[in-house]
């Protein structure tokens, strides 16, 4: 198991002053430093820094040099110091896209890192550049902080019309117009659109207030992509919370505690997959629930590094919760169910340690006291995570 992570702020209060790109106007900003929080923002989220004030007496940041660069001397100048908090992280277990009208598309894979694969194509597909890469402080330092941003000539007289922008010129960005890059310096890069692209994505991104384990693969990404892609994770992060919250689970008529439980089933550990029943639904229905750990030993095995309960646990878990059914509709504890196939069965997602299985039984055919039909679904965060009919078979213990 990897080691805990604890939060990170700032040492020590550090600033600079600078020029605000819209007003033109001088502005003074601080870092300072803060107490155990969730909102972070990129270059602080891509340095280590969770938690952080920033102090400014203007209502925009200097633009500096158009780069994060200013802000990465600002945070080493200031140091970083560990808290106590362990860090919160966003696990992407299933794929999540973003696409938008003017062409942007972002998707988001699992992985246990967090990477970015870019491509930045300008009008016409023009200064069509690709780059990937795992995001850590070291390499946010050294290849993306320096990139610049760059804005088209045909977008300028617009934001001037709006009276934006006054504070903008070639010293803090890169104008291209027609097949020309107009900038005060060279390019720092061969690809300084797409990085300062990446660095982008890691500002809106950093909005969730978690660290993301997961690979963005975007193409021409903007603002308002990475904004919604940013809220999207938001709120799957507030369902996620809202499934994990402790839930009133009846436990009597209307359901079996894990005693009651153990009366009927003869499993032990670690063959026991059904912690209790929640409830029956007339004669023919019942739920169950199993919460997941990483204790559960078929981890070991299932994968190191990488643990997923296994298909054939799941089914089992639906045969045990059925066979709770059908030992209330025979009513008799003299005689055992014994499952004797399995069709149908469908494997969805996958499960891990965390997870509460949700097991749904319903009888849909019986032959007398000798054998029974049943059609099973197993549910995780409100999604059927797996499925099968299951025909069992009685006989006198």
């Amino acid at each position: 198991m990897a080691a805990t992570e604890f939060q990170q702020t700032v040492g020590k209060i550090a600033g600079f002053t600078g020029t605000a790109l819209h007003t033109g106007e001088k502005v003074t900003l601080r870092l300072h430093p803060a107490p155990v929080v969730d909102h972070v923002r990129a270059p602080l989220s891509a340095m280590g820094v969770d938690n952080a004030i920033v102090e400014m007496d203007a209502n925009e940041p200097p633009i500096g040099d158009g780069s994060a660069q200013p802000y990465v001397d600002l945070i080493k100048k200031a140091g970083v110091t560990a808290q106590e908090e362990p860090r919160k992280f966003f696990h992407v277990r299933e794929p999540m896209h973003v696409e938008t009208k003017t062409g942007a598309l972002l998707v988001l894979l699992p992985d246990d890192k967090f990477r970015i694969s870019c491509t930045q194509a300008g009008p016409n597909n023009q200064f069509t550049q690709f780059l990937s890469l795992e995001i850590t402080p070291s390499i946010f330092e050294g290849e993306i902080a320096p990139a610049r941003t760059f804005v088209y000539y045909e977008d300028v007289e617009p934001l001037m019309d709006k009276n934006l922008i006054k504070g903008g010129s070639l010293e803090n960005a890169i104008v291209v117009r027609g097949e020309a890059v107009l900038s005060k310096e060279p390019l720092r890069f061969s690809d300084e659109f797409v990085r300062h692209k990446i660095l982008d994505i890691i500002g809106d991104l950093a909005l969730v207030g978690r660290r993301i384990r997961g690979h963005v693969v975007a193409v021409k990404p903007g603002h308002a992509a990475n904004a919604e892609l940013a809220r999207a994770l938001a709120r799957e992060q507030t369902r996620r919370s809202a499934m994990s919250a402790p839930r009133a689970i009846p436990i009597g008529d209307s359901g079996l505690d894990t005693s009651e439980v153990m009366k009927i089933l003869p499993h032990r550990y670690p063959f026991l997959m059904v912690d209790r029943v929640i409830g029956f639904e007339g004669e023919n229905k019942i739920t169950a629930i199993k919460s997941i750990t990483i204790n559960e030993p078929f981890f070991q095995g299932h994968f190191p590094g990488h643990p997923v309960m296994p298909g054939v646990m799941q089914v089992e878990a639906m045969a045990q919760a059925a066979s709770i059914l059908l030992f209330k509709l025979t009513k008799t504890s003299s005689r055992v169910g014994y499952f004797m196939s399995a069709d149908q069965v469908k494997f969805r997602k996958p499960i891990f340690p965390g997870d509460t299985i949700f097991i749904h039984a319903e009888l849909t055919r019986a032959r007398g006291n000798r054998m029974a039909k049943t059609k099973c679904h197993c549910v995780v965060n409100d999604a059927i995570v797996s499925e099968a009919e299951l025909m069992f078979t009685f006989l006198d213990k």
